[in-house]
């Protein structure tokens, strides 16, 4: 318990503006390569939901799964036994510079 509330990440600026089908690209090749460096596969895919659920339901997700948010954005979390989870800001939230789809 005694874990952080949880937030979106603050505004950022992809490094190129991107369209909403490049980040759900990145998204996907993220969390397929994800769990192959590290940590345990439930912990990946409770996090995988949590970042693509609404706060509320993020914060109940980590919390059961015995997520230790270090990061109040989750881009680093541990879990009990102390394997260390980061995700980039583009699996969390949008930015601000996405193209539109037509």
């Amino acid at each position: 318990a005694g874990n952080k509330k949880i937030r979106k990440p603050k505004p950022w600026k992809h490094s190129e503006p991107i369209t909403r089908a490049q980040l759900v690209q990145k998204r996907d090749e993220f969390w397929d390569t994800a769990p192959h460096y590290g940590g345990q596969k439930e912990i990946w895919d409770a996090l995988r939901v949590a970042a693509e659920a609404e706060l509320s339901l993020a914060q109940a997700i980590v919390d059961s799964a015995g997520v230790i948010v270090q990061s109040e954005d989750l881009t680093i979390c541990y879990d009990e036994r102390g394997a260390k989870y980061e995700l980039p800001k583009y699996v969390l939230s949008e930015p601000t510079n996405l193209i539109p789809d037509n």
